[in-house]
């Protein structure tokens, strides 16, 4: 089997990571946004938070979904210390945010929902990363030329910072990227 053999897909993300991976996996998709409250319940864990939200969004096609289509939906979190970091609201939240990852491993979790008319079906994938001491300068260099405030614990793996600052992973790298492109290739083949 093939990425012809895949269904027709709804990329409910404006994410251009999340796009230029699939565009990548020769993978035809459409863009279709929805607005979804992405809050979720204090007791769940970092990898059950990743997966609520990205059904959340998958639940909001529900009635617009027609033929074969599947809708796919992501969530990206990063988590240090039991301490959940999603965007920064600003450049000095961004800061505090790098500031914390520096010197430490971390762990990416990203939940995928793929929904079509026959339901729902997720999963999540998680990474640890680790990250070299960076200094001040450098995360202030990063934030003001990268501009990362779109992004999960205010980085991307594939810029400068991951370049110089990350020492290794253990697990997906597409998964830090924000979508775990093996496991979803495997996933959408079997549906």
């Amino acid at each position: 089997m093939t990425e012809k053999d895949i269904a027709p897909i709804i990329l409910a993300s404006k994410s251009p990571r999340r796009q230029e991976l699939l565009t990548l996996m020769n993978i035809p998709f459409r863009i279709a946004l929805k607005d979804v409250d992405e809050t979720y319940p204090e007791e769940l864990s970092p990898a059950q938070i990743a997966v609520y939200i990205a059904e959340k969004k998958a639940r909001a096609f529900d009635e617009s979904l027609t033929g074969d289509e599947v809708v796919l939906t992501a969530d990206t979190i990063v988590c240090v210390d039991s301490l959940i970091l999603g965007k920064p609201e600003d450049e000095t939240h961004a800061f505090e945010m790098l500031s914390l990852l520096s010197g430490r491993k971390h762990e990416v979790y990203t939940g995928v929902a793929l929904m079509n008319k026959s339901g729902l079906h997720s999963f999540y994938e998680a990474t640890d990363v680790y990250f070299r001491n960076l200094s001040p300068e450098q995360i202030k260099y990063y934030i003001e030329t990268y501009k990362p405030l779109d992004r999960a614990g205010s980085y991307g793996i594939q810029d400068w910072i991951g370049l110089i600052g990350i020492e290794r992973i253990t697990g997906s790298y597409t998964n830090v990227v924000g979508l775990p492109t093996e496991r979803l290739y495997r996933e959408l083949l079997s549906m």
